[in-house]
């Protein structure tokens, strides 16, 4: 295996490949024929993923000065090291399914970094620094014990996809409504109770997930007419009957119908709110016109707070 291991090396280095694939390799440390001598100078892809790689080495950026993807998928790494900041190209890292627990702040220098992935890690926090990453677009942290976000994440002013699933996030700092780019942010999983008023105020923000977080009861308006994935959210509550319509001979109460649950059943099909309340109307309508009653009927409808009076 470590001689043909030198020989796949030798040959990128003699053919000045711009691609290397290491994956599947058994590799506990970082191949010694990588950095021997002027290591791969025209090197701009390595493949490491599902190896047993326990951190890297400091003189990464020296022997791959022109790196720009970097794949570690699937290893032993506990530490991002401070070398990591002067691969000065790198513009796509992913390190997700390692041990990560702590992330260097040096990784503020990687200023052409477009796509950090750290998913499925032990990260409790992350620096400040990556507010420094202007040019990133791609933020993937899900499945780590983050309690908060980077104080300055606002600062990525590229960034248009923000996956924090599965941490222990209480609440989303406002200035994240702030983000210019962002079009798609995930944060199923965690604790929040509640969300920024500002969400969604953004035309760019289009889809939001914020799926089993079972404290959270409302969503600010401005998400409405977003794309919003939000199953498992809100205690679980029961529903016996609720005021619906008004009349001019009285009032009358119409039970909801069967089709509605307490929301956070995610394994019943639902029907939109609106379409099973017009479908109540619509009986109603029809038993009391056989009466030759008039039927004054108010609905609610959004946006919140407008009401709509119909007379039949």
């Amino acid at each position: 295996m470590a001689s043909e291991l030198c020989k796949t090396i030798s040959v990128a280095r003699l053919e000045k490949h711009k691609n290397l694939f290491l994956n599947y390799r058994n590799l506990h440390h970082f191949p010694l024929e990588l950095l021997k001598d002027e290591g791969l100078q025209y090197l701009e892809r390595l493949y490491m993923k599902r190896n047993s790689l326990t951190t890297l080495p400091e003189n990464l950026a020296q022997k791959l000065p022109n790196l720009v993807e970097l794949y570690l998928h699937s290893n032993n790494i506990v530490v991002v090291p401070e070398a990591i900041g002067s691969l000065v190209k790198l513009q796509c890292l992913d390190l997700s399914d390692n041990a990560l627990e702590i992330v260097c702040p040096e990784i503020g220098r990687l200023r052409a970094l477009r796509h950090l992935r750290l998913a499925n890690n032990q990260l409790q926090f992350l620096p400040p620094e990556v507010g420094d990453l202007k040019e990133l677009q791609t933020l993937d942290i899900s499945t780590n014990r983050l309690l908060t976000l980077p104080e300055r994440l606002h600062l990525c002013l590229s960034l248009q996809y923000l996956t924090v699933d599965r941490n222990r996030l209480r609440c989303v700092p406002r200035h994240l409504c702030h983000l210019p780019s962002l079009n798609e942010l995930s944060m199923a999983g965690n604790r929040l109770a509640f969300l920024p008023l500002d969400l969604g105020r953004s035309r760019e923000l289009q889809y939001v997930y914020v799926d089993n977080n079972i404290h959270l009861k409302g969503l600010p308006s401005y998400l409405y007419n977003k794309v919003i994935g939000c199953s498992g959210c809100g205690a679980p509550i029961q529903v016996s009957e609720v005021k619906l319509l008004s009349f001019s001979s009285g009032q009358l109460t119409v039970f909801l119908p069967a089709e509605v649950k307490a929301i956070g059943t995610e394994n019943d099909h639902v029907l939109p709110l609106q379409e099973l309340a017009m479908r109540s109307l619509h009986h109603t309508y029809h038993s009391f016109l056989k009466g030759g009653h008039q039927l004054v009927l108010w609905l609610t409808a959004a946006p919140p707070g407008a009401c709509r009076r119909l007379t039949y």
